[in-house]
């Protein structure tokens, strides 16, 4: 594979130099990838881990690794769902801004997140964002869902659009403009993802949405490509020029993120929003690059909510 320059990556992770390193639980970092993506992020400045999980575990995978963990606290734990537990705690007592996946499955750690008295659910719906450096493409594209919800409904789709929007607001991008992705751009009643689609475009309009520009049914040509939204005679600020790509379902989304990835040689950041923090997702196949920038982006949203809890308070 020729090596590639992901220069929109490389833009965001020079962002957060000038911020504080995000205080971070990692659960259950019991392998070389998992430690060592919190040990970059760490060198990088990015955050500052707090490593949750069997401590002999997590020794020996840094010894067989050659990590020097002496720098970063290690809270014990006796397993992968203790870890998991021990992680939300340490978010729930203030002692971490963010959530980390280490070498346990997204089932252990987010089933601790979901729970109603002691995890950190919020009034939103959990939703995954990629965060894709597509080389050849100007900016970021932003991919939702494509990880959690499996065929969310109508109601979820607001939550899902509402946390992306609110993902690249943080971002930097001011008003970023949501592409609501179908087969095809015209509503057809016997396609739910159109009907689904021209709903959340009205529901924009009537202010259940806010902070962004939606359009849809859009199929995926003429959201990304100007030329063709022109060829096709769709007009309006998003078409050819989207920020967010909403999927109709999870399956769409991991085929199109994998697309980008494989075929385009695209790299990505995974992030799940709608929690009290940000949790990253990282997978032993992430470039080391994907992971820094997995961590700088959920770095800037636990910043930016931090600037907008103070500026309330």
């Amino acid at each position: 594979m020729n090596t590639i320059a992901h220069t929109n990556f490389q833009r965001l992770i020079f962002s957060v130099e000038t911020i504080p390193p995000a205080p971070t639980a990692v659960a259950h970092p019991c392998n070389a990838a998992a430690l060592g993506g919190a040990v970059d992020a760490a060198k990088a400045g990015i955050i500052t881990p707090i490593l949750v999980g069997p401590r002999k575990k997590i020794l020996a995978a840094a010894s067989d690794a050659g990590i020097d963990l002496s720098p970063y606290e290690i809270v014990d734990a006796e397993h992968s769902h203790a870890s998991a537990e021990k992680a939300v705690a340490l978010v729930r007592e203030g002692r971490a801004e963010m959530l980390m996946k280490g070498s346990l499955s997204t089932d252990e750690l987010l089933g601790p997140v979901v729970k109603r008295d002691t995890g950190l659910r919020t009034a939103r719906r959990l939703s995954h964002c990629f965060v894709m450096d597509v080389p050849g493409h100007t900016n970021v594209l932003f991919i939702t869902d494509a990880a959690i919800n499996i065929f969310p409904t109508l109601e979820e789709k607001v939550d899902i659009v509402q946390n992306a929007i609110d993902l690249a607001r943080a971002l930097g991008i001011e008003t970023p403009k949501v592409a609501i992705l179908s087969a095809m751009e015209k509503v057809n009643p016997k396609l739910q993802s159109t009907v689904e689609a021209a709903a959340l475009c009205k529901m924009a309009d009537r202010g259940q949405i806010t902070g962004g520009i939606l359009d849809g049914p859009l199929a995926l040509d003429n959201a990304i490509s100007p030329e063709a939204a022109r060829i096709k005679g769709i007009g309006g600020p998003v078409a050819g020029h989207a920020d967010i790509l909403v999927v109709p379902d999870l399956e769409a989304g991991n085929l199109l993120s994998k697309s980008l990835a494989f075929l385009m040689n695209a790299d990505s950041a995974g992030i799940v929003l709608g929690a009290r923090v940000p949790i990253t997702l990282t997978s032993r196949a992430d470039s080391v690059q994907s992971r820094l920038a997995s961590c700088a982006v959920a770095a800037l949203v636990a910043h930016r909510r931090k600037e907008a809890a103070a500026i309330e308070g």
